[in-house]
């Protein structure tokens, strides 16, 4: 493999690098009980997904 001749200086390094940022999670909204929640997750405060029941919280043995 073919080594560099010079060493790559900080503000080269840091101008190639400065497009790479984190980005903030899609977030949506539960249909149940339209709280904040990430796309593709169970609720975690009513515990539906895709408007099913999955996980049993407290709010829904509270309910039975």
């Amino acid at each position: 493999m073919a080594e560099p001749k010079k060493k790559t200086s900080k503000a080269n390094t840091r101008s190639r690098r400065h497009q790479i940022k984190m980005t903030k999670p899609a977030m949506i909204y539960c249909e149940k009980c339209h709280q904040p929640k990430l796309r593709h997750h169970v609720c975690g405060i009513c515990g539906t997904y895709k408007n099913k029941v999955v996980l049993a919280t407290q709010e829904v043995v509270e309910e039975k």
